[in-house]
């Protein structure tokens, strides 16, 4: 496991609340015995009890230990729907105290690993829970790389992972495409189910599904493609606009390496941190002392304003290359012959120089383009190379998207807004996002948002902002919701108060009907609890957290959500999705 992985997949599932043991226990069948459970293209590897409260995650080095787990069944099983298939899962089976529901749970990036952590929250919190590696670990496949041309010495590569010889990941391998699209996630959900039956000799009474990145591209497919797998899904910073999220991350590379000058050199993100919070904080909901955005839609802060001059020089401010860079890192990714917008762009206030939060200051750095393995899937091992016809220096942002998406994009975008057999069977979908995410723009969480806000008004409606809300917006979130988290980075970390327990009011909305307008966000002190720095209130979208003028800015109870004035969101051409 990568030593920085969990900024990747986060904490997707939050510090959570206390979640109601809803019915006794049933007695269980003997772990073992689950061994022998015939399923249908299945094989059960392992059915295993742990009662020493530890776990030890399998080949982390050094050890990585999970402490404090109830007594659980370790089930492992590996999934072959095809021929060319080898999904594997793991689920957890609380002994003594389980809950009565089930949770599906996420992962990251081109996963490839099973997340142990969502494991272990979800077990720690009463639930069956599963996870699985989406299938792309039979290619070799880790979060952050799947087809690579090596690590080429470079040390950060090195440090996340990057194999030092090349690979292709999924290249000429469609049904693993598949399973990493929508196939692996549902699957897992469907043995997850049957086997925790097995085990407790009853269903779960609700079954839920929790995950960020790559586990909210999950959560979303599973609404759309699965709608009844799961009576409440969580979908925290979801990667659903897979194929042009990944060209984001191309058209980023190539922004900083097209002349030398226009590399962003340590200490400079920071630097335009600073000047966007002097600029725009306290202006957008917030307070004037924080040290983040509330809504970073409110500010225009121009990077011209940094431009070296008299003495000045790099890094204590921007060339006029840097300055393009990083107006080309607000402008988004844009076909270069139309303008369309291909993905939005990075809100201020996410610049950051922490190559933990796999923003610029991470992939600019790497020899190519972080998360390019995606497109060694179309084009093969010749993506690698610089002297290809299309590889990750030369990738054409008119001619070369088409290419990507004619493949790609119906497996790999849930970028579907009709979630009528969700909604009709009671089903409720819980969205969060981080304002400051580095790596997955902010605002796609609210354009997905806000399609299924224009889906469901039977026209074009984007959310309203007035006091009492559009028909539209009521019906949308009378099954959906979107919290947007101030100063949260990639699904955790960042300067806001980034801890949260998004998953129990999602279980009380599925299961008293009471739907959640408020979330209460922490910030503890250096981000390790339990010494509290900070709380503030996450706002159901549109709304935003207004300091209430009187009182310490540190506690959520000074804060009130109120509605907001009409903001630009960034939007893709409509080729390109919401």
């Amino acid at each position: 496991m990568m030593r920085h992985r969990p900024y990747l997949v986060g904490a997707a599932i939050g510090l959570f609340g206390c979640v109601a043991i809803a019915s006794s226990p049933a007695k269980a069948t003997p772990c073992s015995n689950l061994q022998s459970l015939q399923l249908d293209d299945t094989t059960i590897t392992s059915a295993t009890d742990n009662t020493s409260g530890v776990f030890v995650v399998p080949g982390s080095n050094p050890p990585n230990t999970i402490a404090g787990l109830p007594a659980f069944c370790r089930v492992t099983a590996t999934l072959i729907p095809t021929a060319d298939s080898s999904i594997k899962i793991e689920i957890w089976l609380p002994e003594s105290t389980w809950n009565g529901r089930f949770l599906g749970t996420g992962g990251g990036g081109f996963q490839g690993v099973i997340t142990y952590g969502e494991l272990a929250s979800g077990i720690q919190h009463g639930f069956a829970a599963t996870n699985s590696d989406l299938g792309t670990g039979v290619s070799g496949c880790s979060p952050l790389y799947c087809g690579s041309d090596g690590n080429m010495g470079n040390p950060l590569a090195i440090a996340f992972g990057d194999p030092a010889a090349p690979s292709t990941g999924l290249f000429g391998h469609p049904e693993r495409i598949k399973d990493f699209g929508y196939r692996a996630i549902h699957l897992m959900t469907v043995r997850g189910k049957e086997i925790a039956n097995a085990f407790y000799r009853q269903s779960a009474h609700k079954s839920y599904f929790a995950g960020c990145s790559t586990g909210g591209q999950n959560a979303l497919m599973e609404a759309q493609r699965y709608p009844d797998d799961y009576d409440g899904i969580l979908a925290g910073a979801a990667a659903f606009n897979r194929t042009h999220l990944h060209m984001a991350g191309l058209a980023s590379w190539q922004n900083t390496h097209a002349s030398p000058g226009r590399f962003i050199q340590p200490g400079q993100m920071t630097l335009i941190n600073q000047a966007v919070l002097a600029q725009c904080v306290g202006r957008d909901g917030g307070a004037s002392t924080d040290p983040f955005l509330t809504d970073p839609r409110d500010c225009h802060f121009d990077p011209k304003a940094l431009l070296c001059t008299g003495g000045k020089v790099p890094p204590a401010c921007l060339t006029a290359d840097q300055v393009t860079t990083i107006q080309n890192y607000y402008a988004g990714t844009i076909d270069p012959v139309n303008g369309q917008v291909i993905n939005p762009g990075s809100e201020r206030g996410n610049e950051t120089d922490d190559v933990r939060a796999l923003g610029l200051a991470f992939g600019e750095r790497l020899p190519e383009p972080a998360f390019d393995g995606l497109f060694y899937w179309v084009f093969g091992p010749g993506f690698g190379h610089p002297a290809s016809a299309v590889n990750f220096a030369n990738f054409d942002f008119h001619h070369d998207v088409d290419t990507v998406d004619d493949q790609l994009a119906a497996v790999l975008n849930a970028d579907s807004t009709d979630l009528g057999e969700f909604r009709e069977h009671g089903g409720k979908l819980l969205m969060y996002h981080g304002w400051a995410d580095p790596l997955i723009p902010s605002q796609s969480s609210i354009n997905y948002f806000n399609a299924l806000v224009a889906n469901g008004g039977h026209g074009f409606e984007k959310a309203s902002f007035d006091e009492d809300g559009s028909p539209a917006l009521r019906r949308t979130q009378s099954y959906a919701r979107l919290f947007m988290a101030p100063g949260l980075y990639h699904c955790s970390g960042g300067p806001g108060p980034n801890t949260f327990d998004a998953l129990t009011p999602l279980v009380t909305w599925v299961e008293t009907g009471v739907a959640p307008e408020t979330i209460v966000a922490t910030k503890f002190v250096n981000d390790t609890p339990p010494s509290v720095q900070m709380t503030r209130p996450l706002c159901v979208f549109p709304k935003v957290a207004k300091y209430s003028g009187s009182g310490s800015t540190s506690i959520a109870a000074n804060f009130t959500c109120v509605a907001d004035e009409p903001d630009f969101n960034q939007t893709p051409a409509p080729k390109f999705g919401p």
